[in-house]
């Protein structure tokens, strides 16, 4: 193999030569030697490159096959050389650093050893002062599994330590001296222990359901109940065949809508760890393997559009038509100030127009203008309340986003204006459209609603204005009580209304 080890030109600081004689030698002088992907780093390079590489040439995905068909180290090589990747923000597995730094401190060179492009492992490599020198792979040798396990041998015929995440490592722990399991799978770790006993083993990140939950924005499928909406307002509310019909059209949807977030989530990755709550989601913070998302994205759209293509064409349509509007949105228009807002109120009212077809009722332009007023305004809380935190931050741009620190008077003088907008509407559909009706027993009742709708939007701009709302209004209104109460309030409004009680 023509890989092989380059040492790393540091700073007197770090130079072995500055290790205190009390140090050691023998076993303590016994070189580390750390993996990459899934253990230094808790990403894994390959699959940040190539969404990185998509993210910047979404039509020049046909590249990445010739690449392919050259090798995976030639893959490797091509998209270090193609994939902006911002280096800075990668997810460092801290507790792996640390260790690698106090081993350094006490007299220990430290290696690097990755199945990463050579050129891509040495900018990173500046990150960590501690490192000594660099193993990597350099456009024909992929240096993992057999591979690293020989070339470290050749390197270190004296033993070495070696710290792995994944049942390629294998190969090279049979070749060290000591053992260190860092976040690897229960079958890896007995499989390990089965060669040696580890000297350090690193939990893996938290897993299970409320991992997934969150990357796959579960709790964001609230918003998807709009789409029987119509289908109440449309006189349906005892058609059973008409809820079958829209709960099956909500589960498609909310498939649609998790898929598309994870598309999101990997568009907006950089951004996403360079922001004070973002950095939190699971694909940023690397809980979440870039590789499992890549997968799940694809399964959603696959199953939404299943269930879409059992309701109709009509259906499929529809999906077709989230699908394209998201897309455009997670790669060029939300970076477009003001027509981002108009987006995502759109989008919402995607979920109106869905619930429209799947409840086969007359469409209600009141209710539609009502909807692009009220989530305009909701919109434009959530990117006022973003512009207000980056300037407690001592930002002056929004990273991801086109608005500016100066950009929050503006925001808060339309969003109010669209939420007082909304109100207005909803009393010229009352008596306009829902009085005229006829489905009401009891229509006066309805009154209740633009009332509470003006308190609630007036509440959640003043939470705004004081810098209290967190960054989704929506969500803040699934856990606010007073907005639960005054949901409440409509709802019984709505069943008197309906049903005559009084």
């Amino acid at each position: 193999m023509s890989v092989s080890l380059q040492l790393l030109n540091r700073s007197p600081d770090h130079a072995d030569e500055a290790v205190p004689a009390s140090a050691g030698t023998g076993a303590d002088r016994t070189p580390l030697v750390l993996d990459l992907d899934g253990t230094l780093l808790r990403t894994d390079l390959l699959y940040e490159s190539l969404v990185a590489y998509l993210r910047h040439n979404p039509f020049g995905f046909w590249r990445v096959f010739g690449w392919v068909a050259k090798g995976k180290a030639n893959l490797k090589r091509e998209l270090a050389k193609a994939a902006p990747l911002d280096l800075e923000s990668l997810p460092v597995n801290e507790e792996v650093a640390a260790y690698a730094a106090e081993a350094r401190e006490a007299g220990r060179p430290v290696y690097l050893a990755t199945a990463a492009d050579g050129d891509l492992a040495h900018r990173i490599a500046a990150r960590f002062p501690f490192l000594t020198g660099i193993i990597a792979s350099d456009g024909m040798t992929n240096l993992k599994g057999p591979h690293k396990a020989e070339a470290l041998a050749v390197q270190f015929p004296d033993g070495f330590s070696y710290a792995g995440d994944c049942r390629a490592d294998l190969a090279v722990w049979r070749k060290s001296s000591e053992i260190l399991l860092v976040g690897v799978s229960p079958g890896v770790e007995k499989a390990a222990r089965a060669i040696g006993e580890p000297v350090a083993v690193f939990p893996p990140s938290a897993t299970g359901f409320r991992l997934y939950a969150k990357a796959l924005r579960l709790h964001q499928w609230a918003k998807n109940l709009l789409i029987f909406v119509p289908l109440i307002l449309g006189g349906k509310t005892f058609d059973m065949g008409a809820w079958s019909t829209t709960g099956a059209g909500f589960l498609a949807l909310g498939l649609l809508a998790s898929a598309t977030y994870l598309l999101n989530d990997l568009t907006d990755l950089p951004d996403d760890r360079r922001h004070w709550s973002k950095r939190e989601r699971p694909l940023a913070k690397g809980s979440l393997p870039i590789r499992t998302a890549l997968i799940l994205a694809p399964l959603g759209l696959a199953a939404s559009f299943s269930i879409g293509a059992a309701l109709g064409p009509a259906a499929v349509v529809m999906l077709g038509v989230y699908l394209a509007l998201t897309l455009a949105y997670s790669l060029r228009l939300k970076r477009e100030p003001i027509v981002d807002g108009f987006v995502l109120a759109c989008l919402f009212t995607l979920r109106l127009g869905f619930g429209i077809v799947l409840a086969q009722v007359v469409t209600s332009p009141w209710l539609l203008t009502f909807s692009m007023f009220l989530f305009l305004s909701l919109s434009f809380a959530k990117r006022h309340t973003e512009v207000e935190r980056m300037v407690q931050h001592g930002l002056k741009k929004t990273a991801g986003r086109g608005y500016r620190a100066g950009d929050g008077p503006l925001l808060l003088a339309v969003g109010a204006s669209a939420g007082v907008g909304s109100v207005l509407v909803m009393v010229l559909y009352l008596i306009q459209e829902a009085f005229p009706a006829g489905y009401y027993t009891k229509p006066a009742f309805l009154w209740a609603f633009p009332a509470v709708l003006f308190l609630w939007v007036g509440r959640v701009w003043l939470l705004c204005q004081r810098g209290e709302l967190k960054d989704d209004p929506v969500a803040f209104a699934l856990k606010d009580r007073t907005s639960i109460a005054l949901g409440g309030v409509m709802v019984l409004a709505f069943l008197a209304a309906h049903l005559g009680m009084v």
